[in-house]
């Protein structure tokens, strides 16, 4: 074969990029012949395929600051910025992307006609619901027709 394939794999095994990998030249030869993943994770044991270091590039600020936090210092409520949602909450790209795919289906389906469709858009986007469980609730409130069958559907799509 190639040692492009046993680049590509070895890159995907390793975790890093394709350039960080590099092969040693007298076991060339054994890269060409290598056609599996165990081939190339055989070469990576024997030492033959290898990546590159990481490179950090810090600035001296940067260092210090990463030595502190190793301790465990600069880590405390002072050093926030942003909500807890915006730190480590449920995206809100997931959130409304998931809602918007159930109301393109219900569109689709024919169970709700254009001018509702985009009214429960702009709800959507405006971040009225939690959950796809509250969407299909609401929709369900203005008088929408969704039976069981198609309420568990669009709750797992």
């Amino acid at each position: 074969m190639s040692i492009k394939l046993t680049k590509r794999i070895a890159f995907s095994v390793m975790g890093r990029g394709e350039s960080a990998i590099k092969i040693k030249k007298d076991s060339i030869e054994d890269a060409k012949k290598a056609i599996t993943r165990e081939d190339v994770k055989a070469l990576i044991s024997k030492g033959a395929v290898y990546a590159l270091q990481e490179k950090h590039n810090l600035s001296r600020y940067g260092k210090s600051l990463k030595k502190k936090r190793a301790v465990g210092r600069s880590r405390g409520p002072g050093r926030k910025k942003g909500t807890y949602k915006a730190r480590t909450g449920m995206l809100y790209k997931r959130k409304v992307r998931a809602q918007r795919r159930i109301i393109s289906a219900l569109k689709e389906q024919g169970v709700i006609d254009n001018e509702l469709f985009k009214r429960f858009y702009a709800l959507v986007k405006g971040g009225t619901f939690a959950t796809k469980v509250q969407l299909i609730n609401h929709i369900k409130g203005t008088g929408v027709k969704i039976d069981e069958e198609m309420f568990n559907k669009l709750r797992h799509a």
